[in-house]
């Protein structure tokens, strides 16, 4: 054993205690949390607009802060981009992540030292947690890959800002740096297709033994490495065991990265975003990731079908349920308050507490009041996939409300098969019938001939990542979009029809 690979258990271990420490006071170390932040920002404009002088519980904080989208929230962040200090968090962030938003152009997710220093350190604790828990760390003397975007970074009134997984790359420890592939010149390239056949050509001959980025752009890098070599990427790549990954399901994914590297390797999903780092899997053996309670965020939970009411309740992780999809909200370390982020979960476990994203709040199909959501079609697919010899690349999922002549709306699933199915109605039962049983209302839709079973639309090989490249979105961090209660994204697809 190398004396890097001792190193990494030894601190593993180390890590490890800290974590059972927190997990075992779930309560009490939010509160702390809480009570923390409130403390830390009751002088900034924020917190004098919200008093959060007299906050001293979260019922006081339910009735003076609002839950709150970025759109909401603009008219703070603009004065934070400013250059203005002292208005959501004390001082000024160190950097923006800059993101593309739907509504409000572009989006600057504000980080400070503080918030930074926690998202680094969540990504290397889920790293030495699977050390901790396998016993294996040989592979931290190989290279290691995150496909990324570039990591060099604009200014803005003295600012710096840049994607989160470019600003993520100027924290790689020192201890890595000689493990760490591509080149800072590969990484800096902006054009996607150009960076990953450079990626290819850099780590072809290399001993890669960790790869990590979102599943669908590392499928693109393996594609290429196998068309350049003409082999499996474990034969390629011996040592290579460990994927990395975040921001999708891996699992409708996972059978076309088992083909592709030709034996099963271990994975690690993530929950990072500009906003913070939430959950990482913590264990090999279970499902679900463990909510980070420590990492200076404050969580609270909406039950996604109360969501949209005048007044939805608000309740902490001492009241949440098992199996039920929640929109998460956080206030964090770097000024963001009762921050509707977007995303859905599910709880899996109370003793630790774990989640699963289940979608996103503003991603659903109630076209006809069924409200289906990302992870609801997910498993289906997952099941069709399962049932089936058949591979996917890609797929998203959209109501056909209005379907010519006299046939009845339905659910038209846009798919692109690595391996169509043998027999492709029985792949299509499979889905709808999983759909059925895992929504009653879309069963009710079924069965009272509302609805009519679904239908597939096959893309054509590549269809998707050329869809992407056409809206410009292909690469870095983006992803396609699961499923869509309108048209918008299926119509962008209908010029890459099979």
């Amino acid at each position: 054993m190398s004396i890097k690979s001792l190193a990494a258990k030894i601190f593993a271990k180390r890590i490890s205690k800290k974590t059972k420490k927190w997990v075992k006071s779930p309560i009490e170390t939010q509160e702390e949390v809480f009570q923390t932040l409130i403390a830390k920002a009751k002088n900034t404009e924020f917190g004098r607009d919200h008093n959060f002088s007299n906050i001293k519980s979260h019922s006081d904080f339910i009735k003076n802060v609002p839950v709150r989208d970025y759109e909401a929230l603009k008219n703070y962040v603009e004065k934070v981009v400013e250059g203005k200090p002292n208005i959501l968090w004390p001082g000024k962030p160190v950097y923006f992540a800059k993101t593309s938003g739907t509504t409000s152009g572009a989006k600057y997710i504000p980080i400070t030292d503080e918030s930074i220093k926690h998202q680094v350190e969540a990504s290397r604790n889920a790293i030495l947690n699977y050390i901790e828990e396998t016993g294996s760390a040989d592979f931290v003397t190989g290279k290691m890959i995150f496909l990324q975007g570039s990591p060099i970074l604009q200014e803005k009134n003295g600012i710096k800002l840049g994607r989160l997984s470019g600003i993520s790359a100027h924290y790689v420890p020192n201890y890595l740096q000689k493990n760490r592939l591509p080149s800072w010149e590969t990484n800096c390239i902006e054009d996607w297709d150009t960076k990953v056949n450079k990626v290819v050509e850099e780590t072809i001959n290399e001993d890669m033994t960790i790869i990590a980025g979102i599943p669908s752009w590392v499928q693109m890098y393996f594609e290429k490495l196998n068309a350049v070599s003409n082999k499996k990427i474990g034969d390629l790549f011996k040592n290579f065991n460990l994927f990395i990954y975040g921001g999708v399901n891996y699992e409708p994914y996972r059978a076309k990265f088992e083909n592709l590297i030709g034996r099963k390797v271990d994975s690690i999903e993530l929950f990072p975003a500009s906003e913070g780092f939430f959950a990482y899997q913590n264990s090999q053996k279970e499902k679900g990731m463990l909510l980070l309670l420590n990492s200076g965020i404050f969580y609270e939970f909406i039950n996604s079908e109360d969501f949209f009411n005048d007044h939805p309740k608000r309740i902490t992780i001492k009241e949440v349920e098992i199996g039920v999809n929640y929109v998460m909200i956080i206030s964090t370390n770097a000024g963001l308050w009762a921050y509707n982020i977007g995303d859905t979960v599910q709880f899996i476990s109370k003793n630790p507490y774990k989640i699963i994203v289940s979608g996103r709040i503003k991603h659903f199909i109630s076209a006809f009041g069924e409200h289906v959501i990302g992870k609801e079609v997910e498993v289906a697919m997952q099941k069709a996939i399962e049932s089936s010899n058949a591979r996917v690349n890609e797929f998203t999922v959209a109501p056909q409300i209005t379907p010519n002549g006299e046939e009845l709306p339905y659910h038209e699933w846009f798919i692109e098969f690595e391996k169509e199915p043998n027999d492709l109605s029985k792949f299509i039962d499979i889905l709808d019938q999983t759909l059925q049983n895992q929504n009653s209302y879309y069963f009710d839709l079924i069965d009272g001939k509302i609805l009519q079973k679904l239908k597939i639309t096959l893309i054509k090989e590549n269809g998707f990542n050329d869809y992407m490249k056409s809206i410009g979105k292909l690469g870095g961090q983006n992803k396609i979009q699961r499923l869509s209660n309108d048209r918008k994204v299926v119509n962008g697809l209908q010029d890459f029809k099979k």
